[in-house]
């Protein structure tokens, strides 16, 4: 979907918004954050001359951050592997925390097809999750509007006023325990790529929200996922080692051919 010039800056810099109507669990500082990525190549579950198919391992940023300690990232291993690859190589992200299936465009000409097969929404992405608590409603869709918290970096919020659109179907596949804690597994497929979208489509109604639903948009499961160390019920402390959340699966259309091909990464828990 795309943006006009004011949308986006109304997007980055919203208007002031009555503090009366924003609840934040989260009221910041977020704890101070120690880049320690997994050491090793980069799993490759599929690779031709256009593009290669990674299992990135939660903890390893998709692309270099700011600061010199964070050039190690997906993207820089892969061309490490891949010297001759022509790029630019990114065409989509996973957060750092996240785990699980990303592609790289190994030449421009793909990086052009692929990147408009995701913006088209032409690709099918599933990721498998472990949420807290027993989740009884066995499948739903969430649609809830976002935007970046802009006094909270690097938090995103709820925001029926001037949130973008962004829509995740889930389904329950299992209720299990977790270190004698209750937690269900569940699928959840975006139709929209917003940031930290699906970690605030399980956390609301416990992150930050401002305004009233409409008619057509919802709360979230107000179930955190396992281990989020920014939407966590209690981020000082996460549940688990690692955010529970994993790309799955991909589906995309050869970008040569046009013959469609879907990738699985194994599930990791």
């Amino acid at each position: 979907m795309g943006d006009t010039r004011s949308s986006r800056r109304k997007y980055r810099n919203p208007p002031t918004i009555d503090e009366s109507i924003i609840r934040r669990v989260q009221t910041g500082p977020i704890p101070i954050f120690q880049y320690a990525p997994p050491q090793g190549p980069v799993p490759i579950l599929f690779e031709d001359e256009s593009f290669v198919v990674v299992n990135k391992p939660a903890g390893l940023l998709s692309v270099p951050g700011i600061a010199p300690e964070k050039q190690d990232c997906t993207r820089s291993r892969i061309q490490s592997q891949y010297p001759n690859a022509t790029g630019p190589l990114t065409v989509h992200r996973l957060d750092l925390s996240t785990s699980g299936i990303m592609i790289l465009a190994l030449n421009p000409k793909t990086h052009k097809n692929l990147s408009k097969q995701f913006e088209d929404r032409q690709t099918a992405k599933r990721y498998l999750a472990l949420i807290e608590g027993h989740l009884q409603t066995d499948q739903g869709t969430i649609n809830t509007p976002i935007r970046k918290d802009m006094d909270v970096r690097p938090l995103m919020l709820v925001d029926h006023l001037y949130g973008k659109p962004s829509t995740t179907h889930y389904t329950i596949i299992a209720h299990e325990h977790l270190n004698d804690q209750p937690v269900t597994r569940i699928e959840l497929i975006p139709h929209t790529g917003r940031t930290h979208q699906l970690r605030i489509h399980c956390a609301h109604p416990a992150v930050t929200t401002v305004g009233t639903p409409s008619d057509t948009e919802t709360t979230g499961l107000n179930a955190p996922i396992v281990g989020d160390e920014l939407y966590g019920h209690n981020i000082a402390a996460p549940t688990a080692n690692r955010l529970m959340l994993h790309a799955s699966m991909l589906t995309i259309h050869h970008p040569i051919t046009g013959k469609q091909l879907t990738f699985k990464a194994p599930d990791p828990f």
